[in-house]
């Protein structure tokens, strides 16, 4: 016979597994960002725009208490693999919403899909590979894939006529996909593609390069502090006669130590803080009054990051526990989102417009991209057709 203390683990084992996944009256979310170094900005608004969701929200997602636990994955790849699993293992997560950077979604897909619980959700990086063949059913993107918002800027100089360009991006996976995206539309001459090593901050000798090969435009992807020496230097240089094409390098997250040096500079968006919505214009005000500074795409992506998981929890009927009712609701994705239009492809990454933004300087000192013109409706991205999920 066992006795009373043998038998009392194993009766309270038995009922914590007979207790329905709709009794489950908590959702937990991991969000993994960068918020160390020179691009904890980036982090920093993606991180602000899921909490402030979560605020207006009511602290509830899907009627649930929220829990929101944040990590910094340092911009290191191996460093976010064991914040993550330490949030699966140890802190048994629903969500996880991260990252900013591709070489770091690389390293933290697998873990997060591969869990029997959690469902990944990116606010940021969407990579080539994940929005094709490798597509997988617990992983979602509220941003774009990569190559997209750089090709608003192919697009923009080949129906601009400029005969040659000079590429620039930092040398890894988004880098890459951002010259490729670029060059999907623009087929015009490429003088020179450059990569630099990821956080690179010194760029006098690729300034030399492109001054000596005289393009018709430039174009460039540098996220964070990258982009903030890059575009100062730029000027410094005496080449702003030189067309300054990007995305990512002057937007909310740079323009507030880039200040002048990046008035009228040209990037491509899926979004900007003059969106003409009521949810965007609400969202706008709300971040300014909350954080003091004007949102970008990286909190307009999380702030929808957290809608998305509000609208699947209730279409799963607060089921946290059952992942699979969870992704079919999360596919239908049933919020109005920041950005207008907004719906799932077969590869969980968004299909939306995208828009040629530009630099100005508000009538209250603050600087932000506005939306110049529609360069894509609807679009899906290049890679959708290699997915196998319907």
């Amino acid at each position: 016979m066992l006795r009373a203390s043998a038998v009392l683990p194993v009766l309270a084992a038995a009922l914590l597994a007979a207790v329905p996944a709709s009794a489950q009256d908590k959702v937990k979310i991991g969000v993994v960002v960068t918020l160390s170094g020179p691009s904890a900005v980036l982090g920093a608004q993606a991180r602000d725009g899921f909490n402030l969701a979560v605020k207006t929200l009511g602290g509830k997602l899907g009627g649930l208490e929220a829990e929101v636990i944040v990590a910094d994955d340092e911009l290191k790849p191996d460093q976010a693999v064991t914040k993550v699993k330490g949030l699966i293992d140890r802190d048994n997560v629903d969500f996880v919403v991260g990252p900013i950077f591709s070489n770091v979604l690389q390293a933290i897909h697998k873990p997060v899909t591969d869990s029997a619980r959690a469902i990944l959700i990116s606010p940021n990086a969407g990579t080539s590979n994940f929005a094709g063949k490798q597509c997988n059913p617990n992983f979602f993107v509220t941003s774009y894939q990569n190559d997209q918002v750089h090709e608003v800027l192919g697009k923009y100089a080949q129906d601009k006529g400029y005969k040659s360009v000079v590429l620039m991006a930092p040398n890894y996976q988004a880098g890459k996909d951002s010259l490729a995206g670029f060059k999907r539309h623009y087929k015009g001459q490429v003088l020179d593609e450059m990569f630099t090593p990821l956080g690179q901050l010194d760029f006098s000798a690729e300034l030399t390069k492109i001054a000596a090969a005289k393009p018709e435009a430039f174009f460039t992807f540098m996220p964070g502090g990258m982009g903030v020496n890059l575009v100062r230097q730029y000027r410094q240089a005496g080449l702003a006669a030189i067309p300054f094409l990007s995305a990512f390098t002057t937007d909310e997250s740079t323009l507030p130590a880039q200040k002048d040096d990046a008035i009228g500079f040209l990037g491509g968006a899926n979004w900007a803080p003059d969106m003409n919505n009521p949810q965007s214009k609400a969202f706008v005000a709300a971040f300014e009054a909350a954080y003091g500074s004007v949102p970008g795409t990286y909190a307009m992506q999380a702030y929808d990051a957290a809608l998305l998981i509000d609208s699947a929890i209730k279409g799963a009927g607060g089921k946290v526990g059952d992942r699979a009712a969870l992704t079919a609701a999360m596919k239908k994705a049933d919020f109005t989102s920041l950005r207008g239009k907004f719906r799932f492809g077969n590869n969980n990454y968004p299909i939306q417009d995208f828009y040629l933004v530009k630099v100005a300087k508000r009538a209250d000192g603050k600087y932000q991209t506005e939306i110049a013109e529609k360069v894509f409706a609807d679009y899906v991205d290049a890679h959708a057709g290699d997915c196998p999920m319907k």
